[in-house]
């Protein structure tokens, strides 16, 4: 604070000054105290020179005034004599507690028909139900009371896998020592799935992205699929040991056909360039959808490629309810969606770009492409396709676990 050369300084504003100087090292209880030694110190009308210096009310530096006349000195750590303070509503009110654990959690510790079983559980609701029961409480108290219970907002969790086969970590173990296997050979190994189709047009992703403040970007009310353009069917390849993959974006329908042309497209336009001397293939691939063990055309097509391509292609399906183990899942679809979290999908070209554009500090590298071609729903594969196939099934399950081999030299055609 400056002043005029000449002109002194007021009481006020030497008690402000002092005032300043020290604040931030006091807290409430030293705070009042040392205002009400200035005010002491000035004698008569001390208070309110202070009040008007510090911004505290009179009421506070009266009772630091009381405090020091008093003698006893404050207590280390505490804002309040010890006792001092409204007590707990759970001293008065012991049922209080019980009633809002039987709330909260009605089928194991409380009435099974209450009120709340199928109604949003929030604060203001169980609040409003606790003064139905006799409780004064208010919405803040029932929080506080809940964090005391050892209660916290949470969302499900995705944990149940379904049922398990009791063959689930040989079926890993295998898989393993067979990865190892080709990739000691320097063999490629490939994980394939199909990601969660989107709807292509103004709606919601899920993610926030920055944006100026208070200009989010605008998007349907409604998710409902007839306001789609159309509809994105990314299937992708995930190169494991190279750490690349190759993402083909359908139009029409996830079948086996297309499967095994994203996997024919990953080969020409990546695999093969990497891996030019290769004979064999392997690919790991969930036990059900498009590329599961059990449909008959994921077999016949896979035939096809391998006759095409001359290469020898092993199969490794994960085990039931395991899908989510598979490495293309958390090894590049994760950083897909984080990619384009909270950025409308307005066109195919969109989701396309935003694929490719999916790479990661430790190297990840994604290629995609939009495949407009159709593919049919409702093909029967005959008894005499599947006899024809040259398939050798593995010792241990040979229903996850089997190898293709090529039925006939590939054409000159198949390597351009």
């Amino acid at each position: 604070m400056e002043y005029s050369i000449g002109v002194p300084p007021s009481t006020t504003d030497i008690v402000q000054q002092k005032f300043v100087a020290v604040r931030d090292g006091l807290d409430e209880v030293y705070r009042r105290r040392w205002a009400a030694a200035e005010a002491r110190a000035l004698g008569r009308g001390g208070p309110t020179i202070v009040a008007a210096a510090t911004g505290l009310s009179l009421p506070t530096i009266r009772k630091g005034i009381r405090e020091l006349a008093s003698g006893v000195a404050p207590t280390p750590n505490r804002q309040r004599r010890p006792g001092a303070g409204r007590k707990p509503l759970t001293a008065g009110d012991p049922d209080l507690l019980k009633d809002l654990e039987a709330l909260v959690d009605p089928v194991t510790r409380g009435d099974p028909t209450s009120p709340l079983r199928w109604t949003c559980k929030s604060t203001v609701v169980l609040a409003e139900a606790l003064r139905g029961k006799g409780h004064d409480v208010s919405a803040r108290t029932v929080e506080r009371l809940l964090l005391k219970l050892a209660y916290s907002l949470q969302s499900v969790r995705k944990t149940r896998e379904g049922r398990q086969s009791p063959d689930r970590d040989a079926q890993f173990q295998h898989i393993n020592a067979k990865a190892k296997e080709f990739h000691a050979r320097g063999q490629p190994v490939i994980s394939v799935d199909t990601k969660k189709k989107e709807l292509v047009g103004g709606f919601k992703n899920a993610g926030r992205e920055w944006q100026p403040k208070g200009q989010p970007e605008e998007v349907n009310v409604y998710d409902f699929p007839d306001l789609a353009e159309a509809k994105a069917v990314p299937y992708g390849v995930y190169d494991i040991g190279e750490d690349a993959g190759w993402v083909s974006v359908g139009t029409d329908h996830d079948t086996p056909a297309f499967a095994v042309a994203t996997i024919r497209a990953w080969w020409r336009r990546m695999g093969e360039r990497v891996y030019p001397d290769a004979k064999a293939l392997m690919i790991t691939a969930d036990s059900g959808g498009s590329n599961g063990s059990r449909p008959r055309r994921w077999k016949v097509e896979l035939q096809a490629f391998a006759d095409e391509t001359g290469l020898e292609i092993s199969v490794c399906h994960l085990p039931p309810g395991t899908s989510k183990w598979n490495r293309i899942e958390h090894r590049m679809f994760c950083h897909i969606t984080e990619n384009w979290r909270g950025r409308p999908l307005v066109s195919l070209r969109t989701v396309v770009n935003l694929i490719a554009h999916t790479h990661t500090q430790s190297g990840l590298k994604i290629r995609a492409r939009l495949d407009r071609r159709t593919y049919p729903i409702g093909i029967k594969t005959s008894d005499a396709e599947l006899d024809a196939l040259h398939v050798t099934r593995d010792e241990f399950h040979g229903d996850w676990n089997y190898t293709l081999t090529p039925a006939k030299e590939p054409s000159s055609d198949s390597r351009n």
